[in-house]
């Protein structure tokens, strides 16, 4: 049973304010996404900033509201359709990891005060006394202690208010943590810190993940599934260490080009790959597409790319999907 399914979906922003928003342009963030995530399983949206993999997990726990298409959770619930107070349980069991937890933090608050602050309100909310233990129990369990519990954010290095980030989704205990770039603007030697983290915390809870990131390496050494998203679109998606031994869209050979590693250890040796030459930079899109969306930096293009929309469709791999009419 997928713990999450998603399909079909989509966002558009507006790019005209005010009465004229309708008439004007807009920007599909997501344009048609599909994918599941099982039970104890990480799957990872990678590409570059702007390909919408953000926007795809604020959907998921309805910061923003969808345009089009299903989010399922558990087989048998339409979050879409939720209101109220099932809303409310759904978002204590899909909990959120922003990317940067200076901001994400309040300030002025304790470190239990940060922890419990969403808790309090929650429909699991087990009284003053047992919170406490259960904040002084989940701060040991990302690295830190009881005696930080009256501390303030600005008293932790970055790392370390990551981890308190990390603790805070884990009250109550969720079902699926939405991890966003939360290694991202972290030394590489600190990312295998909340990396490794992370691999602990999902077997010892039986977790499932949504980890975003735009950095392919870092991905592979924690996701079990990988779709890489470029223009609001999924190009290719494949098991982890699939995709890195035989990856077939050129995007995905871009990424790997960017990331310089085929090696799964994020703080190990590297091995070099030959660069992929691309023409052009990512480009948003401004009305829905007739085309493939990357056609216009792909080495591989035919007149037919640019005229109509190829579908994802399986590959001879196990599990591996791409988007591409040649491949």
């Amino acid at each position: 049973m997928a713990l999450i399914s998603v399909t079909n979906l989509r966002k558009r922003f507006n790019l005209e304010a005010g009465f004229f928003a309708r008439f004007g342009r807009f920007v599909y963030a997501v344009n048609g996404v599909s994918f599941t995530i099982g039970q104890n399983e990480t799957y990872g949206l990678v590409g570059e900033s702007g390909c919408g993999k953000t926007t795809t997990a604020r959907l998921l726990v309805r910061m923003y509201e969808s345009d089009e298409g299903t989010i399922s959770f558990q087989d048998t619930i339409d979050v879409g359709s939720l209101k109220g107070s099932s809303l409310k349980k759904y978002r204590e069991q899909v909990k959120y990891v922003f990317q940067d937890p200076a901001r994400s933090l309040n300030p002025r608050m304790s470190i239990y005060k940060v922890l419990t602050a969403g808790y309090r309100h929650s429909t699991r909310w087990p009284g003053e006394k047992q919170a406490r233990e259960e904040a002084e129990a989940i701060l040991e369990e990302v690295g830190l202690g009881a005696a930080d519990l009256e501390r303030r954010p600005a008293e932790f290095s970055g790392g370390q208010r990551q981890r308190i980030s990390i603790a805070r989704g884990l009250l109550p205990q969720p079902d699926l943590l939405i991890c966003d770039e939360v290694v991202s603007a972290l030394d590489v030697s600190i990312q295998g810190q909340i990396l490794n983290l992370l691999i602990d915390l999902r077997q010892r809870h039986n977790l499932s993940f949504l980890f975003i990131a735009h950095d392919l390496k870092v991905a592979s050494y924690f996701c079990d599934r990988i779709g890489v998203m470029y223009r609001g679109e999924l190009m290719e998606e494949a098991p982890a260490a699939d995709l890195f031994r035989n990856c077939l869209h050129p995007y995905t050979k871009l990424l790997f080009s960017s990331a310089g590693s085929l090696n799964s250890n994020p703080t190990g040796p590297t091995t070099a790959r030959e660069p992929l030459r691309l023409s052009g930079e990512l480009q948003t899109p401004v009305t829905e597409l007739t085309g493939c969306a990357f056609a216009e930096r792909c080495p591989l293009a035919e007149e037919r790319c640019r005229r109509e929309h190829p579908e994802m469709r399986e590959t001879g791999w196990m599990g591996q999907k791409v988007r591409c009419f040649i491949l």
